[in-house]
């Protein structure tokens, strides 16, 4: 049974998200604040948080952050304000998913399905084999990402991203197929997460930033310049 913790100052939101979650058949647990949602996670395991930006005492943000300090948990974040900047940032602290208020209970719970799916094994497969671009190595074993020999801390979705294009070098890759690569075949949401997340991961590739080609009306084509 797959156990979710569900972080809200909201007590009606959380009361709601808990009813549905058993209704799954999901084990549940609840924090009305990001302090008490990292204190929790780090007593007990958790297959998937759904944490609320804005909360007093510590933003979701900032506890997502602090929570994946110690431990790989995945985030599906709930807020209020659906700009594309809180989105970026967002990902940047290694949310899985993004669902604005108010919101379907129906989909959040089929966007939790697929999270931990997707968290259990059936995102991309590490192999035993090193991966290497120019001054880019990918090591898929220990799941690490080197730039110029230095290593580089990518979020998972931009690790899937990155080992996708390393894999497929000189191929047009479009935005659906990205997001069946690395989201899975059954993810909610629009193509502009692929856009938002390669704007990520350009930021942490540095010199070789310009590797990941913008093919317009087709997608994207990683490859040296």
């Amino acid at each position: 049974m797959a156990k979710v913790l569900i972080c809200d100052d909201e007590p009606d939101i959380v009361q709601m998200i808990t009813r549905y979650a058993r209704r799954e058949g999901y084990e549940t647990a609840a924090a009305g604040d990001g302090g008490e949602a990292v204190e929790l996670c780090r007593q007990q395991d958790f297959d998937l948080i759904v944490m609320d930006v804005m909360m007093p005492d510590m933003d979701g943000f900032t506890a997502c952050k602090k929570i994946h300090e110690f431990k790989d948990i995945p985030v599906l974040m709930l807020s209020a304000r659906g700009t594309e900047y809180d989105k970026l940032f967002g990902f940047e602290v290694g949310v899985d998913d993004y669902v604005t208020k108010p919101f379907s209970p129906k989909e959040l719970m089929a966007r939790i399905s697929v999270i931990i799916r997707r968290h259990h094994g059936t995102a991309v497969l590490k192999e035993t084999q090193r991966l290497k671009v120019s001054g880019i190595e990918l090591d898929t074993l220990g799941h690490e990402v080197y730039i110029d020999g230095v290593r580089t801390e990518l979020t998972a979705k931009e690790y899937g991203i990155l080992l996708y294009f390393m894999k497929n070098k000189g191929i047009v890759l479009s935005r659906d197929k990205i997001l069946n690569q690395v989201w899975g075949y059954d993810y909610f949401g629009d193509d502009r997460t692929v856009d938002w997340q390669i704007k990520l991961l350009r930021n942490k590739l540095g010199k070789y930033r310009d590797y990941i080609h913008t093919i317009r009306g087709a997608g994207y084509k990683f490859e040296e310049d």
